[in-house]
């Protein structure tokens, strides 16, 4: 099989009244992009024109094409997702930002299905706002898991050599004990192991597994899910010859320095990995959907509709997403090509 010299990434916009926009043109203003991967926004000109003005980029120029076949690999490509002139709003979310948010997904999704992309670089969504008949998802990652047919998925964040994998995703906090089995954790492990090796090219991986419970459980005395749950599944996966430690208090396993010592963290829950992965690396923070069949990031920030349109949202998030999504992908590409 043939690859693209460099890969070709879409881009969707998110809501256009958060900083998307503004973190996707700021990135894409470094013209040292083009080295590494040949973008297309899935976005609307008219639109994208107001927020180049905004931030004054004056010798910055879009290249409109009518599909990802049409990609200038010089120049930063814009594929028309809407003709509409919505208003722009940055600082409010309004249903015009929402459909526009979710043409743009669906659009870069059925590219990234078809072969017409390499990957996708997603930015961040209002989740309410997004809500609709064609999209009842908790985000990204579960709409994506489920568009591209995969049995499961793992949300994982990578900020550098920090890695942390979260064993549920967007799920209220009453309900994650109720979903955390032995037969879960297997899975979400299992995810997270071919990951590694694959994804980051780590031959022999460690991987830490917290506990759901204060202190672990304490023995049982907090709770028995530790006992019961967890140490099942890194004792089956232990068993086939991968190195799985835990399960670790959560309290201090980040603040002593303790995932220094690992590959990767297994989280039980969004916060508790979430709070000491933001904590930690949250300028240069990644969220990338392990598991999937093609390449999905995000920037692990939100909206941030509180500083929309003031031109002083950083991009080093965002900047990230896209450097690992081409390296993941270049990755893949390795490891396909050694086995023919």
């Amino acid at each position: 099989m043939e690859y693209r010299t460099k890969p070709r990434l879409g881009i969707t916009l998110g809501d256009f009244n958060g900083i998307g926009p503004e973190v996707i043109l700021k990135t894409l203003a470094d013209n040292r992009i083009l080295n590494f991967c040949t973008p297309v926004i899935y976005a609307n000109q008219a639109l994208m024109s107001k927020v180049r003005k905004q931030l004054q980029l004056e010798n910055f120029h879009l290249h409109t094409i009518p599909n990802p076949d049409s990609a200038d690999n010089r120049k930063i490509n814009l594929l028309n997702c809407w003709e509409e002139d919505f208003d722009y709003n940055p600082g409010k979310p309004t249903p015009e930002s929402g459909q526009c948010a979710l043409k743009s997904i669906q659009r870069a999704a059925e590219d990234l299905k078809a072969g017409l992309l390499d990957g996708v670089v997603t930015a961040p969504i209002d989740k309410e706002n997004i809500q609709s008949e064609n999209f009842k998802f908790p985000g990204h990652t579960e709409f994506f898991t489920q568009f591209l047919g995969a049995a499961d998925s793992l949300m994982f964040l990578v900020g550098g050599d920090l890695r942390v994998a979260t064993a549920t995703g967007h799920l209220p906090l009453k309900e994650v004990s109720a979903r955390i089995t032995t037969e879960l954790l297997i899975r979400k492990l299992t995810i997270l192991l071919d990951s590694l090796k694959t994804d980051f090219q780590v031959n022999k991986p460690r991987i830490a597994v917290l506990g759901l419970n204060p202190h672990a459980g304490e023995n049982g005395l907090l709770g028995a899910e530790e006992n019961e749950i967890i140490a099942p599944a890194i004792k089956q996966l232990k068993d086939k010859g991968n190195l799985i430690f835990g399960p670790f208090p959560a309290d201090g396993f980040f603040g002593t320095g303790h995932y220094k010592q690992v590959d990767a963290v297994l989280a039980m829950y969004h916060d508790q990995g979430l709070i000491p992965f933001k904590t930690l690396a949250f300028d240069s923070g990644v969220n990338f959907t392990a598991g999937l069949s093609a390449v999905r990031t995000s920037p692990d920030h939100g909206t941030a509709y509180n500083i929309a349109g003031q031109n002083v949202a950083n991009e080093s998030s965002f900047r990230e997403a896209l450097f690992l999504a081409c390296d993941v992908i270049k990755k893949r590409q390795f490891k396909a090509t050694a086995r023919q």
